[in-house]
């Protein structure tokens, strides 16, 4: 006789679950989780070479920034009560305020990945596609290839393209704001560890 099993119930979580887990120190000081779906996502530390990624493309887009924008870096971010992330880079309206920034006022989100390549052009792509994010974009930090996501409808990206370091990277909302990865001096140190 051939038994059915079924897998036992998963068990999602709110924002505010979040919060009383976080303030009761379940988390790590140094642990960084996501909330998508109601599900909870254990982030990977970041090394050297996704700070230092980060890093120059950060300042470099400060400097570049109009006074109607703000950039934040790793802004523990909540859209609504089933969803917390931290994006590296958010681009909004200096309107807005954080960390509860609406998603119609973001005018671009960058990921820099390395172990997390494919979580962030997969399950993050999407979510932030049902945020209505019209301008999406992955920085691989060892390649410095980019995956640029855009023009988001019914949960997913219709327009995606692969863009090499040398290529200049437009954003679709940012005005005078370009970016070519090739020109920044990234160094050699922490690309040991993408290797091992």
């Amino acid at each position: 006789m051939n038994e059915v099993v079924k897998a036992p119930a998963r068990r999602t979580w709110s924002l505010d679950e979040l919060d009383r887990l976080a303030a009761h120190g379940f988390f790590g000081e140094h642990e960084h989780v996501e909330l998508i779906g109601g599900e909870l996502y254990r982030m990977a530390p970041k090394g050297i070479r996704h700070e230092r990624v980060r890093g120059l493309v950060s300042k470099t887009i400060a400097r570049r920034l109009a006074v109607n924008l703000d950039l934040y870096q790793e802004l523990g971010w909540r859209p609504d009560d089933r969803v917390y992330l931290e994006p590296d880079l958010i681009i909004c309206d200096s309107s807005s305020l954080p960390p509860e920034i609406r998603p119609r006022d973001i005018l671009l989100v960058i990921e820099i990945a390395m172990s997390s390549l494919d979580h962030d052009q997969g399950l993050k792509a999407a979510t932030y596609a049902e945020l209505g994010i019209v301008d999406y974009w992955v920085i691989d930090a060892v390649s410095l290839s980019t995956r640029v996501h855009r023009r988001a409808a019914a949960g997913r990206y219709s327009e995606t393209s692969d863009h090499l370091p040398t290529e200049t990277l437009v954003p679709l909302c940012v005005p005078g704001l370009t970016l070519r990865l090739a020109d920044f001096d990234f160094g050699t140190d922490g690309l040991e560890e993408c290797k091992t």
